[in-house]
């Protein structure tokens, strides 16, 4: 079992940005697909923001693209999403996930793809 870790959620006003972290318990993560997801109060939780494993591309959904960006460290086992321009929209509880064993990462976000979750990080955006 792989263990998942978020940190780097806080508050930001509108228009800030903030860098969210994922370190995962095994190396081995550099070389499955990872997402980002987030939870909006009140709302099922939705993916933002997908990387395929081994230098793969990336992918988001259209509500964050061209504001954040996923990469990861591809020696290392820690994958990353930076925000930039956020609006009060993207509150929300943002985990990270991974496929067990696989690079690729399915065309939909769904969270039954992914194996291994996170417990989440805050993150809150005001006017």
């Amino acid at each position: 079992q792989v263990q998942m870790m978020e940190s780097g959620g806080g508050s930001v006003q509108d228009g800030g940005s903030l860098r969210l972290s994922c370190a995962a318990s095994d190396a081995r993560i550099s070389r499955y697909c990872v997402a980002w997801f987030r939870q909006i109060t009140g709302k099922e939780r939705e993916g933002v923001a997908r990387i395929f494993g081994g230098g793969g591309g990336a992918s988001y959904a259209d509500s964050v693209n061209g504001r954040f960006t996923i990469s990861r460290d591809i020696a290392g086992n820690k994958v990353y999403l930076e925000m930039n321009n956020l609006q009060p929209e993207d509150t929300a509880i943002y985990f990270c996930a991974a496929r067990s064993g696989q690079w690729f990462c399915p065309p939909t976000f769904a969270e039954g793809d992914f194996d291994y979750w996170g417990k989440g990080t805050q993150v809150t955006v005001s006017p």
